[in-house]
């Protein structure tokens, strides 16, 4: 018969053998019977169903134990430490926003939220309804509202209701201690001083998101948070450090009470001035109304550091209706408005620069030696090119009339465009800038690059080139390219800020600046400086100043001479520099146009550029909007 052994040093054992009990033995000596052994051998299958067994469990025991170890150990740590006790966030009281002046522009208000402890109310949808529906009667709400909060609920702290009315409040007071695992928190609602005037630079805070919430420490389930503005990109600043609550569920009779204090935010200090805010906004406002403009921005900046002194995209919000929680129905209005009052223009806009370009091609071909400054082009309105695979066909672009002999200076004051088709792309001799040339100049303005404002959500503008168009649309560059290009038309898309920032570097001789909206970061109780920002050189020299003072005549002329387009800011108060543009979009008499000024001439210390969208005519609403501006500017100070 054959046998299955396990062996050892010591002996030989037959794993299958089963031993005679005492009762065998005797009837074993009775019969004589003497080293016979009953062997009751165990079926190999059952071995292998035993060992099968024991495997699998062990398995088992060992995936559930790291499933519960790695997956919901985080959890089950929580809710342990919640079953002998739980430590609640205190929020600090948010950063305070000022503008240059110390005039403040976001204020805290006091704010209630009912907020009920999930693991208090059972699970039951009709038990739940019944522990709810006392709270709902009290809030005015309805209990299956509730009973849908507290079950859909990811955190143990659920907000039931948040910046509740002073009647709500008193109700919730006076019955709050029938509702279990409920509790008033203090809360602080954000009041924005100035409303729509300020609301695309300051933004609005809102309750954290659940994708939000997985990325931020120290929040709460139910906390405020920046959305947009300087409120999101200033968060870690103005949001404080919150202090800490332990309360005990284990010993009723231990201390409960605060363990770490909140530490307020700290307060931002703007270059903005509120009153040029506000008066820059209400220009735009009453004569886009009247010129039946429905949308634009603004911006204007010191040459001399890169701070913005003021920056209004229009139409505009209420930021207000965000401070305690919109309702669909706003957000709804907000979202369909085909105005789009929630869309920064100032910088994420896409503009077409029209004549806005001429300054910067001047400086370009100066800078490159294609041209004199007193060189002399004829403008008969027009030029005509023949096409270079067909000579039998001629293109022609125009000017928008005739302006005969003129230099570079008068080119700039009367936007010649048969000048700069010219200087761009070349013509009856002249050689042109090209279209790399072209692109590696605006490029140095800033032109296809973030300027690195401290606002999220900046449009990086773009310009086409050769290989772009190849790509993109199959086909190769063309001298008709070239010429739109010159001109500020063709597939360029650029920001007001990008405009007003290049501007700057025409106005301070040659220094890009970062833009920078907040002047310094003061503590809580504003008796020191946490930060100054100082203003930061983005890329200086690399238009000869002297060039830069060509370009600069050039738009003193559109400003001063009779057949200047700038020739209405002359009655303002101090001397000034312009240019207008104007940029064509693909619908019959509709254009975008554009208004860049800045002054004093002599010593500027004010960029300022306009813009409108799809508006008839040449400056006639941006131009109204600037001079209003700047006279107020000029004549207050």
């Amino acid at each position: 018969m054959k046998t299955y052994r396990l062996k050892n040093s010591f002996s030989d054992i037959e794993p299958h053998e089963v031993f005679l009990d005492k009762l065998a033995q005797v009837k074993e000596e009775e019969l004589g019977l003497s080293e016979k052994k009953f062997e009751v051998p165990l079926k190999e299958k059952i071995s292998y169903v035993l060992f099968g067994t024991f495997f699998v469990l062990t398995a088992i025991l060992f995936l559930r134990t790291a499933y519960f170890q790695i997956f919901l150990g985080k959890k089950l740590l929580t809710e342990a430490e919640n079953n002998k006790g739980s430590v609640n966030l205190i929020i600090p009281p948010r950063g305070i926003i000022y503008d240059k002046n110390m005039k403040k522009l976001v204020v805290n208000s006091p704010a209630y939220d009912l907020v009920c402890d999930r693991s208090s109310f059972t699970y039951s949808s009709a038990e739940i309804s019944k522990e709810t529906q006392e709270i709902a009667d009290t809030l005015g709400i309805g209990a299956q509202d509730i009973t849908q909060k507290i079950q859909n609920a990811s955190a143990s702290q659920v907000l039931v209701a948040n910046n509740m009315d002073h009647e709500k409040l008193l109700l919730v007071e006076s019955k709050i201690n029938d509702f279990a695992g409920c509790k008033l928190q203090q809360n602080a609602a954000r009041e924005y001083v100035y409303g729509p005037v300020f609301s695309q630079v300051l933004g609005y805070t809102g309750r954290i998101n659940s994708d939000e919430y997985g990325v931020s420490n120290g929040y709460s389930i139910n906390d405020y948070i920046g959305k947009t503005g300087l409120e999101q990109y200033y968060e870690d600043y103005l949001r404080g450090v919150p202090g800490q609550l332990k309360t005990s569920k284990s010993d009723p009779n231990s201390p409960n009470g605060v363990s770490v204090q909140p530490q307020s935010g700290e307060n931002l200090v703007l270059n903005i001035d509120a009153d040029l805010q506000q008066h820059l906004y209400d220009a735009m406002s009453a004569t886009f109304q009247k010129m039946n403009a429905k949308k634009g921005a603004a911006v204007a900046m010191d040459p001399r550091t890169g701070a913005i002194l003021a920056l209004v995209s229009y139409p505009s919000y209420d930021d207000n209706l965000f401070s305690g929680g919109i309702s669909q129905a706003d957000y709804k209005t907000l979202i369909g408005d085909p105005s789009q009052p929630l869309f920064d223009r100032v910088i994420s806009a896409k503009y077409p620069t029209g004549s806005t370009i001429k300054p910067f091609e001047a400086s370009a071909a100066l800078q490159e030696k294609i041209i004199s400054p007193e060189k002399e082009i004829n403008d008969p309105g027009y030029i005509l090119v023949r096409s270079q695979y067909d000579p039998s066909v001629t293109y022609r672009f125009g000017g928008v009339k005739p302006h005969g002999m003129v230099d570079m200076r008068k080119a700039i004051a009367v936007s010649s465009n048969i000048y700069f088709y010219t200087v761009g792309g070349g013509y009856e001799g002249q050689k042109g800038l090209g279209p790399d040339l072209i692109k590696k100049y605006l490029s140095l303005f800033g032109w296809n690059q973030k300027t690195g404002i401290d606002l999220p959500g900046e449009f990086s503008g773009f310009i086409p080139d050769r290989a772009w168009k190849k790509s993109t649309k199959g086909s190769s560059w063309v001298l008709g390219d070239t010429y739109n290009l010159s001109i500020g038309q063709s597939d360029l898309q650029t920001t007001p800020l990008q405009v007003a920032s290049a501007y700057c570097a025409i106005a301070n001789g040659g220094t890009l600046y970062k833009p920078q909206i907040v002047n310094k970061v003061v503590s809580s109780d504003a008796s020191k400086t946490v930060q100054e920002f100082s203003p930061q050189i983005i890329r200086s020299n690399f238009i000869d100043p002297a060039n830069l003072q060509i370009v600069r005549e050039g738009m003193r002329d559109g400003v001063t001479e009779s057949y200047g387009l700038s020739g209405t800011l002359r009655s303002l108060p101090v001397s000034v520099a312009a240019k207008t543009g104007t940029a064509e979009i693909g619908l019959k008499d509709q254009y975008n146009v554009w208004s860049s000024v800045f002054a004093p001439y002599d010593n500027p210390e004010i960029v300022l550029v306009v813009t409108a969208e799809n508006v008839n005519g040449v400056g006639a609403v941006t131009l109204p909007v600037a001079k209003e501006v700047l006279n107020w500017y000029f004549t207050s100070k």
